[in-house]
C-alpha cells in the first residue's frame, strides 16, 4: 500500500516541507517519496525540509532517493534539510556518513530558521 506524503508550502519563505510517514523499504512508498521530491523540485523549489519524525525505517533505496534529491538541489544551488530524525535513523545517517552532507535539526522550526 502506497503512502500519501503530506506537503506543506510556506510561500512567504519559499520553503516546502515534506512529511513522509512509515517505513521506506524500496517499494511504492519509496517511489511516492521520490515523486513528491521530484514534483516540488520541478516547480523550482530551492528550500526543502524533509520531516522524518514519523518515518520508522529507511532502506538503501530510500537513502538513494534522498542522496539523489540532495544532488539535484545542490546542482541548482538549493538546500535540503532534515528534521526530527529518530535515534535509529540518526544512527543510520552517522554510519553511512550522510550526516556530512545533510543538515539535520530537532524541529521544522529550527530548520526553517537555518535557511539564509
Amino acid at each position: 500500500m502506497a503512502t500519501k506524503i503530506k506537503v506543506t508550502e510556506l510561500r512567504d519563505k519559499d520553503i516546502v516541507i515534506l512529511d513522509p510517514k512509515g517505513s521506506f523499504i524500496g517499494g511504492d512508498e519509496t517511489d511516492d517519496l521520490k515523486f513528491a521530491i521530484k514534483e516540488v523540485a520541478e516547480k523550482g523549489n530551492l528550500k526543502l525540509i524533509i520531516d522524518l519524525g514519523d518515518v520508522v525505517y529507511l532502506n538503501s533505496t530510500a537513502l538513494g532517493v534522498l542522496i539523489a534529491a540532495h544532488a539535484n538541489y545542490k546542482k541548482r544551488d538549493g538546500e535540503i534539510k532534515l528534521t526530527r530524525l529518530s535515534k535509529n535513523i540518526e544512527n543510520l545517517f552517522v554510519i553511512t556518513k550522510l550526516t556530512l552532507i545533510f543538515d539535520s535539526f530537532g524541529s521544522p522550526e529550527d530548520a526553517i530558521a537555518s535557511f539564509k
